[in-house]
């Protein structure tokens, strides 16, 4: 194990995910196969679904898609989150040799990050349905693959009472977009993965500067909360936002920005051609809706913790970005949004996509 891996007790993280998650639906193992086999499927049909619609095309054999259980994705979201954070475990390691004590409060810390990592994927092990997992390494050093999650899609179908094949082939088209969006796109995924690298490389691990960060930040909290007391229409910050450096925020705002676009897009275009080849998805998509908002108040809380409420937006406001903007320029016109980096939306241009389109076409775009 090398020195980054020791701050976080990775075997404590899947052993705690193990014996947290909740056991799948039950059913037989001709029921199983059947379901592997129509996801992998489906996923086939979603693909070339997704490129004839939005004009994007992945390279052949990019991209391996896995059906998998809530175990597997587990481990492999571990796996991602072992590359990912490689760079902030590795600063965190060089501080701790130089404190007083270290030795004694990385191994305590290490348990308690992994009982804690290992408590929220648990919890997100039974509501994923499929994630586009960039962060993997294959073996020939490519990376990215596309997890299906069997047990969750039928769990989800069955609990919603839709049709299977449709709803099946519905989650397909959302992850599969995703697919073809990192797999079209030759460096959407090395940017992501940079942002990300920027975003942990400018975290201050010195003690007494947090501290001192997260004091400040408990009363900015404070007084923005009274604020948007007498202003319901003010959105409160939380803890997180304001513990973040300057620098941080700043990176923050394009990665929002860029999860937005990712999965606006992918709803988007799941509606789009969803009417033309799925019979029911119009009760698909209300009943999916409802399960998204007809939440227990624990699941709510977690939900807020963990960040989901946020991603929820994103797909709203993203969906509304990619819309206004084909209704705007086209779908081609659109697709200037994969160009390179410059002309990725700001987190401002996402809530104004006309602003977007005036930037990247000219203001004779929205004339016409």
């Amino acid at each position: 194990m090398t020195s980054s891996g020791q701050m976080i007790d990775w075997d404590l993280v899947t052993a705690t995910s193990e014996r947290l998650m909740r056991p799948g639906p039950q059913v037989t193992l001709d029921e199983a196969r059947a379901v592997v086999a129509e996801l992998r499927q489906y996923a086939a049909t979603a693909e070339r679904h997704v490129s004839e619609f939005t004009g994007l095309t992945a390279p052949s054999g990019s991209g391996p898609v896995l059906v998998v259980n809530r175990s597997n994705w587990v481990r492999a979201n571990v796996d991602g989150f072992r590359v990912i954070l490689r760079p902030l475990l590795d600063k965190i390691e060089a501080r701790r040799v130089s404190v007083p004590g270290g030795e004694l409060l990385s191994a305590i810390g290490a348990k308690v990050t992994g009982f804690e990592l290992g408590a929220a994927l648990a919890f997100l092990a039974g509501k994923v349905l499929g994630q586009y997992e960039m962060f993997a390494r294959t073996s020939d050093g490519s990376g990215g693959r596309l997890l299906l999650v069997a047990p969750n899609v039928v769990q989800a179908e069955r609990d919603m009472a839709v049709d299977p094949r449709d709803f099946r082939l519905w989650v397909c088209l959302h992850e599969e977009t995703h697919r073809v969006q990192f797999t079209s796109v030759p460096w959407l995924r090395e940017h992501l993965e940079s942002e990300i690298e920027a975003f942990l490389a400018q975290t201050d691990v010195d003690p007494a500067a947090l501290l001192g960060r997260v004091r400040d930040a408990v009363r900015a909290l404070t007084d923005d909360r009274r604020r948007a007391q007498a202003d319901e229409e003010t959105e409160p910050l939380s803890l997180f936002d304001l513990v973040q450096t300057r620098e941080q925020r700043v990176i923050l705002n394009r990665l929002t920005a860029l999860m937005s676009l990712l999965e606006g897009h992918a709803e988007y275009v799941m509606d789009g051609v969803g009417p033309a080849v799925i019979p029911s998805v119009t009760e698909i998509r209300e009943k999916f809706q409802q399960r998204r908002t007809n939440v227990s108040r624990i699941d709510a809380m977690v939900r807020r913790l963990l960040g989901m409420d946020l991603k929820l937006r994103q797909y709203r406001e993203g969906e509304r970005f990619v819309r206004t903007v084909v209704d705007r320029v086209g779908m081609s016109g659109f697709n200037r949004v994969w160009t390179s980096p410059n002309t990725l939306p700001s987190k401002q241009e996402i809530a104004d996509p006309d602003a977007w389109v005036t930037r990247v076409h000219g203001r004779s775009a929205l004339e016409g």
